[in-house]
C-alpha cells in the first residue's frame, strides 16, 4: 500500500499494510505534535484527527497517538505527567538539514537542546525537543 493509500484506508486495512519496524509516539496533543513535525522537518501529515496521526518522512511512515487513546494499555503508566519523554531515545532524521530545522524550531518556540554542530562520526546534527519532549536529531553528512 502506498502512502496516499494509507491516508484513506480504514484502520484494519492500514494496520495490515504496515511492514518492517514501526514507530508510534504517544503524545499529549496530536495537533501540536503534527504542527511541530510539519513546520520543523517538512514532514507530511497523511491523516490526522484529535486521537491519531499518520506521518510521512520521505519513504518512512510512522504513527502518533494521543495519550487518551491508550486507556486500556499499560504503557501510559510509565509516562511522566510532565517533562520530557523518551529519555535515551534519539529520533534521527538523516535527510534533514540541522541548521534549517534548528532555525524553524526556534521560530516556533521549540527547545533547541543542542545547536547544530559537526560531530566526530561525520555528521552535522542538532538536538531538538518536540512538544512532548521527544528528542529529534536532524543530521547531514559533513561535506
Amino acid at each position: 500500500m502506498q502512502h496516499d493509500d494509507l491516508a484513506g484506508a480504514e484502520a484494519p486495512a492500514m494496520g495490515a499494510a504496515l511492514r518492517g519496524i514501526g514507530l508510534n509516539l504517544l503524545v499529549r496533543d496530536v495537533a501540536e505534535e503534527t504542527r511541530f513535525l510539519t513546520e520543523v522537518f517538512d514532514m507530511r501529515v497523511l491523516r490526522a484527527d484529535k486521537d491519531f496521526a499518520l506521518m510521512a518522512y520521505g519513504d518512512q511512515v510512522f504513527q502518533i497517538h494521543g495519550d487518551h487513546t491508550y486507556h486500556d494499555n499499560p504503557l501510559p503508566s510509565l509516562l511522566p505527567e510532565a517533562g520530557a519523554r523518551g529519555g535515551g531515545l534519539e529520533l534521527r532524521l538523516y535527510d534533514t538539514d540541522p541548521d534549517d530545522a534548528a532555525r524553524r524550531a526556534e521560530a516556533i518556540g521549540a527547545v533547541v537542546l543542542q545547536p547544530p554542530a559537526e560531530k566526530p562520526h561525520g555528521l552535522r546534527e542538532a538536538y531538538l525537543l518536540d512538544p512532548s519532549g521527544y528528542c529529534w536529531v536532524p543530521s547531514r553528512p559533513i561535506v
